[in-house]
């Protein structure tokens, strides 16, 4: 089958790569129908996660069908049309029975694209399928559904869930790209009073405000004082960095109310500084995070009804045989105005 091959820092190929194949009796191969291209994947590409090594086939999220099913696997066939989701879930261990897929110590967790073989691919092996993949209702386009394998259960979990938005508040999200877009809509579920979005690109401003952001500024237009503007000086209850660089998490230490909470969602590949000399006295709660997706049949349940506009982040679309440009597109959003790529098997 034809793959994205991770080759070393800064490369990657698409190219040739051996069929995948069961290896254990939970395990299901997926048709891969189609995926999309993470923020965490640029991360990947340009070094930033050593764990991956030169060889592996990237990719965390895709929409197929399943065309085999170890001995053990029960809630799906062949035949079936399913997200894959962005975690895999041994469904035994310590985390896994408190539903912290993310934390699970079975062999799951984060593995797809990052320890074992992914899905930017034709077809991909998805481990403990039973919590890992999810039915899809004929009725959910399969472009629309790919960006609750990550996007949504990551931004709602990581950062809406964790930063304990409530009715009333003023929430910020700093990066406004597909994650702090899908974080403005799921925030948004909770009734703040504002939502305030902050980025560098006027097309990713343009897209949060359509997407309910009630105010938006350019992270080099003082958005501290944006905020201090319409909060009486007191701050954000809730701030998410959306970004994963050390200047964008130190900006949400500083828009914070004391007592709010900062919610980071965003991939550090650096040190960003913690400014304690200030935040000690002030009883800020800081949460960091990797998505569980516990919340995914809710958020798929949601989508069937037409409660998320998960089409609206979808900028571009392209067919796997070009996943090379995709990548080329995403990676410089500021240029191509790409908010999601997405990409499918040709009809």
């Amino acid at each position: 089958m034809k793959a994205l091959v991770f080759e070393e820092p800064g490369r990657t190929t698409w190219r040739d790569v051996p069929d995948p194949g069961i290896e254990d009796a939970a395990d299901v191969i997926v048709r891969v129908e189609a995926v999309t291209i993470c923020g965490t994947d640029l991360h990947i590409v340009k070094g930033d996660v050593p764990e991956v090594t030169p060889g592996r086939v990237l990719g965390h999220e895709a929409v197929g069908t399943v065309v085999e099913a170890g001995g053990d696997v029960r809630t799906v066939r062949p035949g079936d049309r399913v997200l894959v989701s962005c975690i895999s879930a041994c469904g035994r261990c310590r985390y896994c029975r408190e539903a912290r897929y993310g934390q699970c110590r079975g062999g799951g967790g984060w593995v797809l694209g990052h320890t074992i073989d992914g899905t930017q691919a034709e077809y991909v092996r998805v481990p403990f399928a039973d919590l890992s993949v999810y039915p899809l209702p004929h009725s959910v386009d399969s472009v629309d559904a790919v960006l609750l394998a990550d996007i949504f259960p990551t931004a709602y979990e990581v950062g809406v869930r964790n930063g304990g938005v409530s009715p009333g508040d003023t929430v910020v999200v700093v990066g406004a790209g597909p994650i702090g877009l899908a974080a403005i809509a799921t925030s948004r579920l909770y009734s703040p009073e504002r939502v305030i979005a902050v980025d560098l690109a006027d097309a990713r401003l343009e897209a949060a405000r359509s997407l309910g952001a009630a105010a938006t500024v350019r992270a080099d237009e003082e958005p501290r004082q944006l905020v201090a503007d319409l909060t009486d000086g007191l701050g954000a209850d809730v701030v998410m960095e959306a970004v994963g660089v050390p200047e964008a998490f130190e900006t949400c230490t500083r828009m914070v109310r004391p007592g709010g909470r900062v919610a980071n969602i965003g991939v550090h590949g650096k040190p960003a500084t913690l400014h304690l000399e200030d935040l000690w006295i002030k009883d800020v709660t800081i949460t960091t995070g990797l998505v569980d997706t516990a919340s995914t049949p809710m958020l798929l349940r949601m989508l069937a009804n037409g409660m998320l506009p998960s089409a609206e982040l979808v900028t571009h679309r392209f067919e796997l045989e070009e996943m090379e440009e995709a990548y080329d597109v995403f990676s410089r959003a500021a240029d191509t105005g790409a908010l999601k790529v997405a990409l499918h098997a040709p009809r």
